[in-house]
Parts: C-alpha cells; sequence; structure tokens
C-alpha cells in the first residue's frame, strides 16, 4: 500500500510540474505564422525555422525538468522506496510532458483547428503554437529516470567491494623492490626465527 501512494504521489507532483512548464515554454517559444486559405490552412512562410524553435523550447523545458526530478526523486528514495519512485518519475514524466503541450497550446490565442475553414476568414494569419515532433513527449520521462538510474549506479558502485580487490589491505610491492619479503604477505602464524649467529653442527661419531 505504501508504495502505490508513493507512486500516486509522484505522479500527482509530476503532473502539477507539467502544467507550470507549459507557461514557461508557452512564454519561451516562438509562434508559427498561418495563412487561412479555403483549403485549409498553410504555413505563412514555408522556410520558417519557428516549428523547430517550438519543439527545441519543449525538449529543453522537459529535460530541465526532468533532470530536476531525477535527482530529487534518488535522493527521496534513499530513505524510501526507489522502485515506486522510479516508476511514479516514469509514469508521471510522460503525464507531464503531455500536460506540458496541453497547456502551452491552449495559451494561444489562436491554434490549427481554429484557423480551419468556415471559422476564420480566408487571406488572415494566425500564430499558432504546436509541438511537430511528438518524439519531444519523452525528453521528460527519459531523462529522469536515466538521471535516477545513472546516481543509484554511482552510489552502488561506491559501496561495492569491486573498489577494495585486497580486502582493504595495500598492494604487495614489485618483486625486487626492498620491501618485498615474507613480511609483504602479512604476519606469520608460526614462531620467529632465532635471532643471532647459527649454532654449530655437531661432530660425526667415531668409526670403530
Amino acid at each position: 500500500m505504501r508504495h502505490l501512494r508513493d507512486f500516486a504521489l509522484t505522479v500527482v507532483v509530476l503532473a502539477v510540474l507539467g502544467a507550470a512548464a507549459g507557461l514557461l515554454w508557452s512564454a519561451l517559444a516562438p509562434r508559427t505564422a498561418y495563412l487561412v486559405t479555403e483549403g485549409g490552412p498553410q504555413l505563412a512562410d514555408p522556410t520558417t525555422q519557428s516549428l523547430i524553435a517550438a519543439d527545441g523550447w519543449f525538449a529543453c523545458v522537459t529535460a530541465v525538468a526532468g533532470l530536476a526530478c531525477g535527482v530529487v526523486g534518488y535522493l527521496v528514495a534513499r530513505n524510501r522506496r526507489p522502485v515506486a519512485l522510479l516508476a511514479g518519475l516514469a509514469v508521471g514524466g510522460l503525464a507531464a510532458g503531455g500536460l506540458t503541450l496541453a497547456v502551452g497550446t491552449s495559451l494561444n490565442a489562436s491554434t490549427v483547428q481554429a484557423a480551419a475553414p468556415g471559422t476564420a476568414g480566408v487571406g488572415t494569419t494566425v500564430n499558432v503554437l504546436a509541438v511537430t515532433a511528438y518524439g519531444v513527449l519523452l525528453s521528460w520521462p527519459l531523462v529522469a529516470v536515466a538521471v535516477f538510474g545513472i546516481m543509484e549506479s554511482v552510489e552502488g558502485y561506491r559501496e561495492s567491494p569491486l573498489r577494495t580487490p585486497y580486502g582493504g589491505a595495500p598492494p604487495l610491492p614489485p618483486p625486487g623492490s626492498p620491501s618485498f619479503g615474507p613480511s609483504s604477505f602479512g604476519p606469520s602464524s608460526g614462531p620467529p626465527p632465532p635471532s643471532g649467529p647459527p649454532s654449530p653442527l655437531p661432530p660425526p661419531p667415531e668409526r670403530r
């Protein structure tokens, strides 16, 4: 039950942030001028770059938001349930991206649908904010999940025994160095070697 609560809370928080991101995108992205014709709206300037700029601003706004959500989500998940928060980042990021698009385009005075035949006079020009590359809708969840996973991997590596392959002991010196010797392999469990000159050998027994 707690996992479900953490998941739902994460999705709700990201959805609210998605609405705020829509306001920011609407304020930053340029509009595209459309000319209303008898066959429907057409680009007033076929060479305009405003459509690409609107997609770029959408990707930037949602990617920065996803980055922030991924970092905060990881910091919160360290003391809670990371699986629920990670799932919430993925689903909530998708919802946030959709709300960013919905809120941003709803602030337009005119949209492509409003410029359809019969709703506006032929020959008039309307300014439209829209997304043409719908892949940018995945920027928020992809960045959030990727940042969460990278930070989790780095933290796991820091606590991994692979960072101390010698069990915490310093590595052995290379052969031939002054410090190389029996002491390099750690303390011996047997008695210490005798000190001083070696004792002479006993004489051999005489033959009769």
